[in-house]
């Protein structure tokens, strides 16, 4: 089954208002990018979305939350974005915080049918309070539902026009859980492949969990603290010359 659409909007046509988003990315790393701008062009508003954080101020899910079109945010790390401070403080944003292993099996029992699950994570704490407590060999846990999604966006390295994704090293991170926990998962692709074209090993999220994908296009792929390490400095390894090359393996005393 082809399930290739030509762009981001139109793969995201039927998204609607009050909608629960899940969206892949880490940071700013694997988001995805014509995604989100195309949820930005919509409109659609009053969004519910599950992510690992809320990307920065003007870029990643941030954007949707400048425009005023999230009502609610699942996440476990929010620090790097002022305008979620703002508006969290300012009573506009409703906020629930999850441990990030929680969250990321949370999501991953929502694809799988899990409907909940117990882990000590937590217990003992305000994100305890409310829940089934139960104790399993000794030790004291907290019961945490699964979570999914009216739709789920993620962004992948290579895909095929069935569905099935590869991911690039660490832009892999949440996008695997969130596709397989969304009702209708929409996948966007730096190169999309013809069938047969990805072998098995290399498919980490298998076709059955995406229902749309398309090729990406206009990637910036930003960073959110860019550090390099000084160039020719004094004394650092870097700038360290070797009087004369070391010995091959072998040579020396005979």
């Amino acid at each position: 089954m082809d399930k290739s659409f030509s762009d981001a909007s139109s793969a995201l046509h039927d998204l609607f208002d009050g909608a629960t988003l899940l969206a892949g990315g880490f940071g700013l790393c694997g988001n995805p990018e014509n995604c989100i701008r195309a949820i930005r062009e919509r409109g659609t508003k009053n969004l519910t979305i599950v992510s690992n954080n809320c990307g920065v101020d003007d870029k990643g899910l941030g954007i949707l939350l400048a425009a005023g079109q999230v009502k609610k945010m699942v996440s476990s790390y929010v620090g790097e974005n002022k305008v979620f401070e703002r508006l969290y403080l300012e009573g506009k944003l409703e906020v629930e915080l999850c441990p990030q292993g929680t969250l990321a099996e949370r999501l991953r029992a929502g694809g799988a049918g899990i409907p909940a699950f117990f882990t000590p994570t937590g217990y003992g704490t305000l994100r305890a309070e409310g829940r089934e407590t139960r104790v399993f060999d000794g030790r004291p846990c907290v019961m945490e539902t699964a979570i999914k999604g009216d739709f789920a966006i993620v962004k992948a390295w290579k895909g095929d026009r069935w569905g099935n994704l590869d991911y690039r090293k660490t832009a892999r991170n949440f996008n695997p859980m969130m596709a397989a926990a969304g009702k209708i998962t929409v996948a966007e692709v730096e190169e999309l492949v013809e069938v047969g074209a990805l072998a098995p090993d290399e498919i980490h999220t298998p076709g059955i969990y995406v229902q749309r994908i398309f090729q990406g296009r206009d990637y910036q792929k930003p960073i959110e603290k860019k550090t390099t390490r000084p160039r020719n400095l004094v004394g650092t390894a870097s700038s360290v010359q070797l009087a004369s090359p070391p010995a091959r393996l072998g040579e020396g005393k005979r």
